[in-house]
């Protein structure tokens, strides 16, 4: 069995799909380094209140996306949403070269708000259209083989930082990254046109309507509570790697090479999952049990480090948990949006991935504050994630099943729960 079934009347729409991620992912890749630096370089202390930043943003971004959506087919608001984010980025770019030190730890704060809502919403709307475009038996062969073009392009990005920021400085590389979005605005077209017909036209519906179908349905509701599970305990992670970094390097670029570094070990791994495990789970456990792994691995991680709180300890289970998420569980998680309507995969997803991922870090960030200031450390808060991430087991065993059920109704011509849930809506 191989690990890729690649149909020929796919292969084209797969080859532009490909190239579409592989730019955004290495657009992201190349400032996250830079961002992560920012992060540590405004104070460890005030992460909490750049997540809330994030969380406003997000907030104030969805509804100016869903109007662009309402109005226009998914080629040109993808195209007006990255180009948007490229001016900011030359924006930012000249900030950092004319602004003063104290000036730029202000503009850094700014920027890593900017990218955690950039990183979402520029990936958040790649994977809306290989929902549209991809239907749920699709997704089980191919997703892990778009999440693995994903993690080459994460690679390309990291590598390109951790290689050149010593010698060119940060804010030359923003110029590589603007590029990068220029190609994923072109391969997205491309795909577009390559697609459905009827995505040439607009997806119509209301501004607000992905807010107002996602809490009237059970289903949409509980990828929230996955999301959010998920976002809670990553962040927790998030800070004990922060605070590595701030206590073991001494200036930014070393700082920004370790941070590459990790990025680096998290996607070569990642890479390998994707390539020759994937697929093959996916297949062979189903949607219920894959969604479950990584739930399953972070409740014996946190255990372990509950046991043994050494940085060695963070540093491993931070590099194979996210390589268990981008690997298994990120496209796993996409097969669940499509069986939604095309207005939800747009506006829906875009809610639950940006807003809500983003609603899951700010709770994160200030409980690991709170926890701290009850004098927990490493071993006392990773013994509360513990029972988090068994509840999010359950959850992810509820989504799988729920996924699966709607797969074979759909296959024998039956009416999915959410589309039942849709009829039944107000």
């Amino acid at each position: 069995m191989t690990p890729f079934e690649v149909r020929p009347q796919e292969r084209r729409a797969l080859g532009w799909s490909l190239l579409y991620v592989f730019s955004v992912l290495s657009a992201y890749y190349v400032l996250r380094p830079i961002r992560d630096e920012m992060g540590v370089q405004g104070g460890v202390e005030n992460l909490p209140w750049l997540f809330t930043g994030t969380l406003l943003g997000m907030i104030a971004l969805n509804p100016l996306f869903a109007a662009l959506v309402k109005r226009l087919p998914p080629a040109r608001f993808i195209a007006l949403s990255y180009r948007f984010f490229s001016f900011n980025l030359l924006l930012f770019a000249a900030g950092l070269y004319l602004s003063s030190e104290t000036q730029n730890v202000w503009l850094g704060r700014a920027f890593f708000i900017w990218l955690s809502v950039f990183n979402l919403f520029v990936v958040s709307v790649f994977w809306a259209l290989m929902v549209d475009v991809f239907d749920t038996e699709q997704g089980k062969r191919l997703f892990g083989f778009l999440a693995a073009g994903a993690t080459l392009g994460a690679i390309a990005g990291s590598t390109i930082t951790a290689s050149l920021v010593r010698g060119v400085g940060a804010t030359t590389l923003f110029f590589a990254s603007m590029a990068l979005l220029e190609v994923a605005v072109f391969a997205s077209r491309r795909l577009s046109f390559k697609a459905k017909k009827e995505e040439e036209a607009p997806i119509g519906g209301g501004v607000l309507a992905g807010i107002a179908h996602t809490f009237r349905s059970p289903y949409l509701l509980n990828i929230c509570a996955f999301l959010l599970l998920f976002t809670v305990t990553s962040t927790f992670l998030y800070f004990q790697q922060a605070t590595i970094a701030r206590d073991s390097f001494a200036d930014r670029e070393s700082r920004t090479a370790f941070f590459a570094q990790v990025d680096l070990a998290v996607n070569v791994l990642t890479l390998t999952l994707q390539l020759f495990v994937t697929a093959r789970i996916l297949r062979r456990l189903g949607i219920a049990l894959t969604l479950g792994i990584l739930p399953l691995f972070s409740t014996l991680g946190f255990l372990t480090l509950a046991v043994s709180p050494t940085i060695a300890v963070i540093v491993a289970f931070q590099v194979l948990r996210r390589a268990a998420n981008f690997a298994l569980a990120r496209p796993t998680r996409e097969i669940l949006f499509t069986v939604l309507s095309r207005e939800d995969k747009y506006k829906a997803k875009s809610f639950i991935d940006t807003v809500v991922y983003r609603a899951g870090d700010q709770v994160g960030s200030w409980f690991y504050l709170l926890l701290s200031s009850f004098g927990l450390g490493i071993a006392g808060v990773a013994l509360v994630a513990v029972p988090l991430s068994a509840l999010w087991l359950a959850n992810s065993i509820w989504l799988g099943r729920s996924a699966e059920r709607d797969r074979l109704r759909g296959a024998t011509g039956s009416r999915s729960a959410y589309s039942r849930e849709r009829e039944n809506a107000p």
